[in-house]
């Protein structure tokens, strides 16, 4: 009886869509989880059966990209943590059956992500390095490859195919699409930071594509917010003493911007 009231919320969960209120999804985990305590599958067991620790993975699965939704980390990572040991047993009980996977490369993608976001890199590379002592093709997998070349494109400064995979249709699942504000934010600092290396000033219609904003207005905002001046057009950025390994960084931080601005041109001329 508890098994065939958990498979039909488990129906209403999966069918709910992404805009679906919270509370409402909240309410429907909470009566999953009460059956799951009665079916003594709410912490896995060795002893709990492989098909009701299925179930409790997919009731922890669907709490974790509903947290995400929600945009609540702090609730999506206590699922993570809650995922890891039903994984683990259901490696040991259905090795090689693909129902033992669920959705674990998908909520796995969206944990690194998160770290990526929250600018954890030693989480990050300790997760993936666990990943890759599997059998899984971690580059090649949907999920999980696109948050490896997130990181892999802001370690380079390839902040312009950071632009393009944050679009809309380039993402592999809406929940993923939940961090490109973040993202967003973040890249748009580093951009910020590249270019006071990089230049003296900039025109502010140049400052605009550059950072991926969407008016002159939005453009001196945010100047101000970093402590430039706005005089005639142009973006004045506090001068820096140049020797060295500081011209080395400049003409990095030049080509960054040089890419940058060039991708930029191309989605205007599109537009």
């Amino acid at each position: 009886m508890a098994d065939r009231d958990l498979s039909k919320i488990l129906a209403r969960l999966r069918s709910a869509p992404p805009s679906a209120p919270y509370p409402e999804v909240a309410a429907l985990l909470s009566r999953a989880k009460l059956l799951l305590l009665k079916l003594n599958a709410l912490t896995p067991a060795p002893t709990t059966t492989p098909q009701h620790l299925a179930l409790a993975r997919d009731v922890y699965e669907q709490g974790a990209l509903a947290s995400i939704r929600a945009k609540d980390p702090e609730a999506f990572t206590r699922y993570v943590a809650q995922l890891r040991p039903f994984y683990e047993l259901l490696d040991a009980t259905q090795s090689g059956k693909k129902e033992a996977a669920g959705e674990r490369n998908k909520i796995t993608g969206l944990y690194l992500l998160l770290l990526l976001t929250q600018g954890l890199y030693g989480d990050f590379h300790s997760e993936l390095e666990a990943l890759s002592s599997g059998d899984v093709d971690v580059e090649g997998d949907r999920y999980l490859g696109y948050p490896i070349r997130l990181e892999r494109w802001l370690m380079e400064g390839s902040y312009d195919r950071v632009w393009k995979a944050m679009k809309k249709g380039e993402v592999p699942g809406e929940e993923f699409g939940v961090f490109s504000e973040i993202l967003t934010s973040q890249i748009r600092s580093e951009i910020a930071s590249s270019s006071e290396r990089a230049y003296p000033s900039l025109p502010l219609a140049s400052t605009k594509s550059l950072l991926f904003l969407d008016s002159e207005g939005a453009v001196v905002e945010f100047a101000r917010s970093r402590g430039w001046t706005v005089k005639d057009g142009q973006i004045f950025f506090p001068s820096a003493q140049e020797t060295g390994e500081e011209e080395q960084e400049q003409e990095m931080s030049q080509m960054v911007i040089e890419n940058t601005l060039g991708y930029a041109r191309q989605l205007e001329t599109i537009v």
